[in-house]
């Protein structure tokens, strides 16, 4: 496919980029470092990034803005359901993830066609709001490694931090506090574009199956969303400084990771 026939951002998703840091910046303080390499700007290109809380989306759309680039966000089908967000949603060309539903599989058809369009796909590996009590990345579903195969395309890792300083796991229950809340203190949210991990080895055919090679794959995504989220928090690799109480705990997703003390 020749770059005329990429997909182009919608105008109003474009619009809406550009006024996305003007959105959060009440709230906090934005941060963004690293890059999107340019021989990636061109796609297709997975971006995959971390998820800590409600205000994730806003804030990644402010530093995609930051650093220049329009992918396309897979979201819960929730948001899609909802009278004007999902109109929005649909005609910005997100993609929608009904998951645990009998329509599950079509998201990672419709991410497929995004990438066989030279779009960029920014996708939560996690697949919710990570529970992990130390707040790393847990155990990642194998849906992007499956995209990155299927459309040969690669993966950057995105990492992000602070949001949950902002707005709580419990959002939209208490919003209005918490907006304020988040108005008076502005936290420093940090996000960060990341190295484009190296699937190669994970690709090609051989004895194993499939599902094996996007297992190892996932585990080497969520390995790189690790190692470039850890000088976000350098100084809390353990425990975070700020507690979100609203949020709950779940162990049978947590993965060993090295990066701790």
């Amino acid at each position: 496919m020749d770059a005329t026939d990429s997909w182009q951002a919608p105008r109003i998703w474009r619009f809406l980029l550009a006024i996305s840091p003007y959105v959060v910046a009440p709230l906090c303080r934005l941060e963004v470092s690293g890059d999107v390499p340019e021989q990636l700007r061109r796609g297709p290109v997975i971006l995959a990034a971390n998820h800590v809380s409600p205000f994730d989306p806003a804030v990644l759309a402010a530093a995609c803005h930051r650093v220049g680039i329009t992918p396309r966000f897979m979201a819960t089908g929730g948001v899609f359901r909802a009278p004007l967000v999902g109109a929005i949603m649909r005609r910005c060309g997100h993609i929608r993830v009904d998951r645990n539903t009998t329509r599950a599989a079509d998201a990672l058809t419709d991410a497929a066609k995004a990438l066989g369009e030279n779009a960029m796909v920014l996708v939560y590996p996690e697949g919710r709001i990570g529970l992990d009590p130390m707040m790393w990345p847990e155990r990642g579903k194998t849906g992007v490694a499956r995209m990155a195969a299927a459309a040969n395309a690669p993966v950057l890792p995105v990492a992000q931090w602070g949001t949950h300083a902002a707005i709580p796991y419990e959002a939209p229950k208490r919003l209005g506090r918490a907006v304020v809340t988040a108005m008076l203190r502005r936290p420093v949210v940090r996000v960060r574009f990341g190295v484009p991990i190296d699937l190669s080895a994970e690709s090609g055919t051989g004895p194993e199956t499939g599902g094996a090679r996007a297992m190892r794959a996932t585990r080497l995504i969520m390995t790189a969303i690790d190692e470039t989220l850890a000088p976000l928090r350098a100084d809390e690799m353990g425990m975070p400084k700020v507690i979100d109480h609203s949020r709950p705990h779940d162990m049978s997703r947590v993965r060993p990771r090295q990066l701790l003390p």
